[in-house]
Parts: structure tokens; C-alpha cells; sequence
């Protein structure tokens, strides 16, 4: 057998290291069996076969509770030495004691780091207890020293036939896993402080100190402090004088938890160290907080406390209506079903957020509440934001409640003045059981007979003044909003808690990430994009937001690939013509569809699986992901291509919005682009 090699630098360090360690305590010297697979996980059968089978000396360990006691005669001989775990332990104290224990009773003590920064904070630990450490991957470990080296062991254990204990990092604080090993649930808290992460801060990024307030990240430096190198972050703040250099600030590696990236979207002043502007700013954010605080807590005490309607069990026409939906439910679909109808059945008024990417499923979760609120003989109100969605919404929920006695209508401008008078009748009647419809739903005209359920689709979509007048429906009606990218003021009240909120993240089966490139807009590469959309046979969305050249776009592509079908669309069109374009389009006798974002939301065509998206640096993160959501939704691979005019320059937050969109490809996105878009843009007054 060969010695095996260490790496004192490496951070992944791989278990062979730590059999090595183990077999130089145990008696082997120098020498130790090289594993089969490296870094492979080694068992604990095979861990029992490499210690020595001699026997060893143990001293008396009374006062030694964690570790076993030796035998009677103070001796003993393992052939086959027992392995055992350590622990679990309360908390640091009982960890550093234990090792006391073991230190003073001369056992060899090899303690496992997660990486180099942890195994320095550990030596310093331990030196602050004045027990003997090092840090180092050699094979050879000293009795009555504690060697600490960097690697992964999933569990610490003893050995005490040889005097031998391995603990891990994790020892050292209370944790889930000790928790759950212990045979009690672990409680996560309910909110954690978004920790800066310093791998991910770059030179010149704003950060905040909570005692200090806003910095500007220099840099990650090595320091020698008290005898040891320590890791600081390096933050600039504003001079104290005028003509001053920057003070700065040196913050521990173990201290980030009091330093938070700055998400407040505009560029901020630096504060003063030691001046009282940190303080008052804190001071006036902390007295808006309160007066805003104040109103959501009289609105949410009016729902808590409103007589709001406790729906019934599910039926049997419920469960009817479910086991004939055509696809498997995914497992996040399923949990945000049921908490939508727990939720329903309670007497406060719901207030749930959905937030699932798009075509993850939230259409199916709105049709069973509204089947539910229906089955109590409750009206409900699906409010969406663009009349080609009201349309497709009208044909889904047809076709899901057409074998029920569910009288379903729509409200838009698609219809004539003369059928929307009707429509407005009938739901005062209380003849209407379901409407869907765009903003003129919110129209003083329209009035319900007894609405229990009103549903929000495309959440981001509204703005405040169409959620304020809904603020006299709020107090005992059930709302279930509905977005793949959360508006961030939306966003915030989620993760706050002030909101529920429900997340769809894992991805109908067989769905493919859409393939993103994002790059100067460049006429050979559009062509051919739409070349080999139509070799197989597949449909293209090319957005030009700007009606007044939308046409002559068309016309271009029209000479560009004279082969395609080309038509135009926007929300200026008269809605007969409309109507029959985006019906032509999903009919697939059209090839290319020209059109504003007025296809952003919802519209699911499968056969359309290229986008390409004219001047994408004037629009913002919700619009690129919706957009590119309208691709992909088959089980074939989509294309999106989000282009910016070469001759003009991008601005900061343009240039942050496209790589954004470019970096979050996977499935399942939409969570993280609306998180990206809460800190470009803000929370607002929240």
C-alpha cells in the first residue's frame, strides 16, 4: 500500500484522508490502504477492517461521560476495535467540554472542517478554551492534541479501544441534524437575515451593516489577529472629514450575519463610521414602517376578524372534476391544492399567493377553487389582465366544467356593448356562477349577487389603483392571486409573512429549459432562427412592442424569409381582426405572429417554440420571463433569442436586467428572476 496523498489547501478533501488519519492513531504508522474509488464514502465495516488488531492500553475514563468507560482492569483488547457515535450534544459548551475530557485523558482527536475558513475559526476556539490544536492533513496525530483538517465526515465517532475520536465542524452548534438524531423534529426559524455571501459580492457593491449602515465592498483579505489568520471583508465607508481618505472597515469572516447585500435599487450615499446619520435614517424608515404597518395591520385584523365564508368539504362532483384533469399532478401542485382548500375552509378570508413559473400548473389550481366556491353556491371572479386571455380561459374552463351545471361568462372587449350589458345582469341575478374577465370587472357597474371567491391571474400584471378598489372586496371575500414573477412589493409581503404564500417549483414531465441568448440585434441571425423554426414545422412569436412600426417589421421579415406566413398583432387592432389573427396563429395557418406584449400573458400555443424579442433592454424581468414563457411549453426544445440595438448603449439597469434573464434558464426560474427584480428595483414603501 501506498501513502496517501494530502492536500492542505483543498477544500474538498476526500474521506481516504481521514481513514489515513485514523489508521496512523490506531497504530498503523505511516502507511495506510489506498481506497478503490477516491473520495468515495468509506463504510464503517470497512473502517472497522483497517484498524490494527493489537492491543492497546486505555486509561481509566470516569470523568469522561460522552466516551465510554474502560474495563475494570483499566485495559483492553480489541481484536475487532468497536466504533461508536458521538453525541449528540446540547450546544458549544458540552462539545468543548467533551474534548477537554478527551484531551487531558491523552485520546487523539481529529476534528473534521468544512472548509480552510471554518478549521481557522475552530483552532481559534479552541485556543480561547487553551486546548492544544493544528491544523493539518498529516497522517500523524499527537495524543493529547486536537488536529484539525479540512474534509467532509457526515457523523462523528469514537473508537475507544484506540483512543480515538473524530467530531465534525457541526458539533460546535446546535443543528438540525442533531435534532432530528435525537428523535425530536427540528424547528427551522421562520425568518433568517439574507446573509451576505462574500464569493458573490463584487468590487464596488453596496452592502449594509446593521450597526453601521451603508458600505461599499473592497475586497476579502487574509489578516494575522491574535496569533492566527483571520479573513476580513474589507468595507469602504464615507470620510469622516472632507478631503479624508475613505475610513474602512475590517469584518470578520465569522461576524457576516450583521452584513447584508443594499437592495434599495437607486445608488446610496455612504454613511459616516461613528456618525448619528445611520441612526436617523433607521429612525425615519423605522417611523414610515410603523405608519405603513399600521394600515395592514387594521386591514388584515378587518379580514381576520370578518365573518368571511368557511366553504365545505370537497364533494363528490369535486373529486369528479379533479380525476378527470389529463395530466399527472406534480407533488408542489398537489400541496398548493390543498393548502388553497384548507385555506378556503376556514372562516377568516383567504389570502394566498401562488407563485409557480409559467405552465407549472396555477390554471388548475384557480379551476378546483373556483369548482369548490361554485359547489357552495358562491359566485367567483377570475380577474386576468389581457382579453386574449380571458378568451383562453373562457375555452379552459368550458371544457373542464362542461359536464356540470356551472353557468360560466366573460367580460371583455371582445364582446358587443349590448352582450356585456347582459353579462352585468346576470351576475347581479346571480345567474352567472364563474366570470372572467379584464379590468372592467372592477367598474363600479359591475355588481355580485354573492361572490365568494375572487382569483388573480398574472398577479404582476395590475397595478395599485385596480388592487385599491379591490380593497372593498378584501375584508370577507377569499383572494387567490396567481404569478410566475410576483410584482416586488407582492414578493415582499410573501416572504415577510404578511401574505400566504404557495410555491410550484418542480416542472411538468418532460419539460425542457428554453435555450437563452442574449446579443445585438443582427438580421442574418434572426433569419435564420426562423429558417429552422419552419424546417420543423414549428411557429414564431417576434415581439415589436411599438404599433407604430410594427408593420413595417413585418414587411421585413416578410422580404427576409418570403417562404413564412407573417402576420401582425397589437391591442390597437379592432377586435373582430384580432380575434381572427391570434385564432389563425393558433390554428398554425400562420408562421410568424409580429406582436406587442400583448401575447405576455398566458397565451399557450405548443407548436410555437422560437421568440425572439426586438430592443429586450426596454423591457423589464417580469416581461422577458412571461415572454419567454409563451415558448417550450411542449416537449420540444424552445429557442429564445432577447436582441438590444448595437448602435445605442446599455444602461446599468437595462445591462442587469438581460443578464439576468440570461443567467436563469433553468425550470423553475420565474422565483428567482422576481427575487432579482425585488433587488434591482426595491420593496417600495413596504
Amino acid at each position: 500500500p501506498e501513502r496517501v496523498e494530502t492536500r492542505s489547501d483543498d477544500a474538498m478533501s476526500t474521506s481516504d484522508e481521514f481513514a489515513a488519519a485514523a489508521w496512523g492513531a490506531a497504530g498503523g504508522g505511516g502507511k495506510a490502504p489506498v481506497l478503490a474509488a477516491a473520495g468515495s464514502l468509506i463504510a464503517w465495516e470497512d473502517l472497522e477492517n483497517q484498524i490494527v488488531e493489537t492491543a492497546v492500553q486505555v486509561q481509566e475514563l470516569s470523568a469522561f461521560p460522552t466516551l465510554p468507560d474502560a474495563g475494570a482492569d483499566g485495559s483492553v483488547v480489541a481484536s475487532q476495535p468497536e466504533i461508536r457515535p458521538v453525541g449528540p450534544f446540547s450546544g458549544p459548551s458540552q462539545t468543548l467540554d467533551t474534548i477537554a475530557q478527551a484531551v487531558s485523558a491523552r485520546w487523539r482527536v481529529l476534528v473534521a472542517a468544512s472548509g480552510p475558513g471554518p478549521a481557522r475559526r475552530l483552532a481559534e476556539v479552541l485556543s480561547e478554551r487553551d486546548l492544544p490544536s493544528r491544523i493539518s492533513d498529516e497522517q500523524e496525530m499527537e495524543p493529547g492534541v486536537v488536529q484539525i483538517a479540512v474534509g467532509e465526515v457526515s457523523e462523528g465517532f469514537r473508537i475507544p479501544a484506540r483512543q480515538l475520536a473524530v467530531l465534525v465542524d457541526s458539533d460546535f452548534s446546535r443543528s438540525a441534524k442533531r435534532a432530528k438524531r435525537s428523535g425530536k423534529t427540528a424547528r427551522m426559524p421562520s425568518r433568517r437575515r439574507r446573509q451576505v455571501d462574500p464569493l458573490s459580492l463584487s468590487t464596488g457593491d453596496f452592502v449594509v451593516h446593521e450597526k453601521h449602515g451603508v458600505g461599499r465592498f473592497v475586497e476579502l483579505i487574509h489578516r494575522e489577529s491574535r496569533g492566527a489568520m483571520r479573513e476580513f471583508l474589507v468595507v469602504e465607508y464615507a470620510p469622516s472629514k472632507r478631503g479624508y481618505p475613505p475610513d474602512q472597515l475590517f469584518i470578520p469572516s465569522d461576524q457576516l450575519q450583521s452584513v447584508t447585500r443594499y437592495v434599495g435599487g437607486e445608488q446610496p450615499g455612504l454613511s459616516k463610521l461613528g456618525g448619528s446619520d445611520w441612526a436617523r435614517a433607521k429612525g425615519r424608515a423605522r417611523k414610515a414602517v410603523k405608519e405603513i404597518a399600521g394600515e395592514l395591520v387594521r386591514l388584515y385584523v378587518a379580514r381576520q376578524s370578518a365573518p368571511g365564508h368557511a366553504f365545505g368539504p370537497d364533494t363528490v362532483w369535486q373529486a369528479e372534476l379533479e380525476d378527470a384533469f389529463e395530466y399527472v399532478e406534480t407533488a408542489d401542485q398537489l400541496s398548493c391544492i390543498d393548502q388553497v382548500k384548507r385555506d378556503m375552509e376556514k372562516p377568516a378570508p383567504m389570502d394566498r399567493l401562488v407563485c409557480g413559473d409559467v405552465g407549472y400548473g396555477k390554471t388548475e389550481i384557480a379551476i378546483r377553487a373556483a369548482f369548490k366556491a361554485v359547489q357552495d353556491g358562491k359566485q367567483v371572479a377570475v380577474l386576468v389582465p389581457t382579453t386574449l386571455l380571458v378568451q383562453q380561459h373562457l375555452a379552459t374552463f368550458v371544457e373542464r366544467f362542461g359536464n356540470f351545471p356551472v353557468h360560466i361568462a366573460s367580460l371583455s372587449r371582445f364582446q358587443t356593448d349590448k352582450q356585456a350589458k347582459q353579462v352585468i345582469e346576470d351576475i347581479a341575478k346571480g345567474k352567472v356562477d364563474v366570470v372572467i374577465g379584464t379590468h372592467r370587472l372592477l367598474t363600479a357597474t359591475v355588481r355580485f349577487a354573492d361572490l365568494g371567491l375572487v382569483i388573480v391571474d398574472e398577479e404582476q400584471r395590475f397595478g395599485v389603483e385596480h388592487k385599491e378598489h379591490l380593497k372593498a372586496l378584501r375584508s370577507n371575500v377569499d383572494m387567490l392571486a396567481m404569478s410566475a414573477t410576483p410584482i416586488p412589493r407582492t414578493l415582499e409581503m410573501a416572504v415577510t409573512g404578511i401574505r400566504e404564500m404557495s410555491t410550484i417549483a418542480t416542472p411538468p414531465e418532460e419539460r425542457l429549459p428554453v435555450l437563452t441568448y442574449v446579443g445585438p440585434y443582427d438580421e442574418r441571425q434572426v433569419r435564420a432562427a426562423i429558417h429552422r423554426e419552419l424546417l420543423r414545422d414549428g411557429q414564431v412569436f417576434f415581439i415589436h412592442n411599438r404599433v407604430a412600426s410594427i408593420d413595417k417589421m413585418a414587411r421585413k421579415i416578410s422580404e427576409a424569409v418570403p417562404d413564412a406566413r407573417v402576420a401582425v398583432a397589437h391591442g390597437q387592432m379592432p377586435e373582430a381582426a384580432l380575434e381572427r389573427v391570434v385564432l389563425d396563429f393558433w390554428e398554425g395557418q400562420i408562421d410568424v405572429l409580429v406582436c406587442t406584449t400583448i401575447v405576455e400573458s398566458g397565451l399557450d400555443i405548443a407548436n410555437a417554440n422560437t421568440l425572439i424579442v426586438d430592443r429586450a433592454d426596454t423591457f423589464g424581468l417580469s416581461q422577458m420571463h412571461q415572454l419567454r414563457g409563451r415558448v417550450g411549453r411542449s416537449r420540444t426544445r424552445a429557442y429564445a433569442y432577447f436582441l438590444y440595438s448595437p448602435e445605442e448603449s446599455l444602461s446599468e439597469t437595462a445591462h442587469e436586467r438581460l443578464k439576468t434573464i440570461a443567467q436563469n434558464t433553468d425550470l423553475g426560474s420565474g422565483m428567482q428572476v422576481a427575487l432579482k427584480d425585488l433587488e434591482i428595483r426595491g420593496a417600495g414603501n413596504l
